[in-house]
């Protein structure tokens, strides 16, 4: 079988990953990359000799790849999977798959239409720990509590990123497709309604953004998430990475003590790392009881890092198009955790509870 030949566009965190990830698997063949001023960027060896473009369109009609890896800014997520799967092309993308749900939902059926395959970037799916933690979740009976938050104390590149990112993204849209799509791979329910408040503690973003945000969401079998997410110089790194699942039989939760070896919140290993897992079991003796049960630790401490999970990524994508592998469940979760962030963000402007 042939190698896939794999144009990467975007540059940034993510897109210098999955590059690098794509050079390394036996499989696929990396054949340009495209950025605005890559002419001007320093690439890692593995990454010279192949052709660059600066333009998107210019590398999809040159190139006649097989795959486009999207990683650029959001707002052009969709029309860019869009013209990549239009013209013959699978497309690996990242989050969040569009800017809006219509346009999230044009991607999805494009790739119906065309019969390419489209994988969104929801690298919690492929983090072994991740996987192992909703799998308890699973198992602690229904309705869920879900309690979770990502806040990133930023400074120098890392905060200049942000801004670029505030752009056009609150924090709780960014970030927060990862951890709704967590909640609805638990409970499976239909999430019926939004409520979220945001604050803007800077003006180094456009007027009407905010930098600080607080959902909570409900779903039809009762179960209850919330997610807190900001991002800059004033934030807290007290407490900014809680990963807590409760139900009737017990909680479930990522443990990662906080600045442990050095990791602080704005260091993109800090998005998926954990120390171990805790299982807690709500058993008593009697009502008045002790626990029937000590809580367990699972242990997590030998796990992927950042690249490795992005490597693990593409290792699927490729298995979906050789294996043509139904990825009508994955698209599908990625349009409702979509749906219920831009709900939040939504209801952050408006100030009014979001039925779904």
């Amino acid at each position: 079988m042939s190698a896939q030949r794999v144009l990467v566009v975007g540059l940034g965190n993510m897109g210098m990953s999955h590059a690098l990830a794509y050079s390394r698997i036996e499989g696929f063949e990396l054949v340009g990359l495209c950025t605005r001023n890559i002419d001007g960027m320093s690439l890692p060896a593995t990454l010279q000799g192949m052709k660059h473009f600066n333009r998107y369109e210019e590398a999809l009609s040159d190139l006649k790849p097989d795959i486009v890896s999207i990683n650029t800014w959001s707002d052009t997520h969709a029309d860019y999977a869009i013209k990549a799967m239009e013209a013959g092309v699978h497309v690996f993308v990242e989050k969040p798959l569009a800017d809006t749900v219509l346009d999230a939902e044009r991607v999805v059926e494009t790739a119906h239409r065309t019969k390419r395959k489209l994988v969104i970037g929801y690298i919690l799916r492929h983090h072994p720990s991740w996987i192992r933690f909703i799998e308890i979740a699973r198992t602690l009976g229904t309705p869920h509590v879900f309690r979770m938050n990502l806040n990133q104390q930023s400074s120098g590149t890392a905060w200049e990123a942000h801004k670029r990112l505030l752009q056009s993204l609150s924090p709780i849209v960014d970030c927060g497709v990862h951890y709704v799509d967590v909640m609805c791979q638990i409970t499976r329910a239909r999430p019926v309604q939004v409520h979220a408040v945001g604050a803007r503690l800077t003006e180094e973003m456009p007027p009407g953004m905010y930098n600080y945000g607080h959902l909570h969401v409900s779903f039809d079998d009762g179960s209850v998430g919330w997610y807190e997410a900001g991002w800059g110089p004033m934030m807290s790194e007290t407490a900014y990475f809680v990963k807590d699942v409760i139900g009737p039989k017990g909680s479930v939760s990522i443990v990662m003590a906080e600045t442990a070896n050095g990791i602080k919140s704005d260091d993109i290993n800090a998005h998926t790392k954990t120390n171990r897992i805790l299982l807690h079991h709500a058993d008593l003796t009697s009502p008045e009881g002790a626990f029937v049960r000590r809580d367990e630790t699972i242990d997590t401490a030998d796990e992927p890092d950042h690249d490795a999970l992005c490597e693990k990524e593409q290792r699927f994508l490729l298995r979906a198009i050789n294996e043509d592998l139904d990825l009508t469940d994955h698209m599908e979760d990625a349009v409702r955790s979509l749906k219920i962030v831009l709900a939040a963000d939504e209801s952050v402007r408006t100030g009014r509870v979001i039925a779904l």
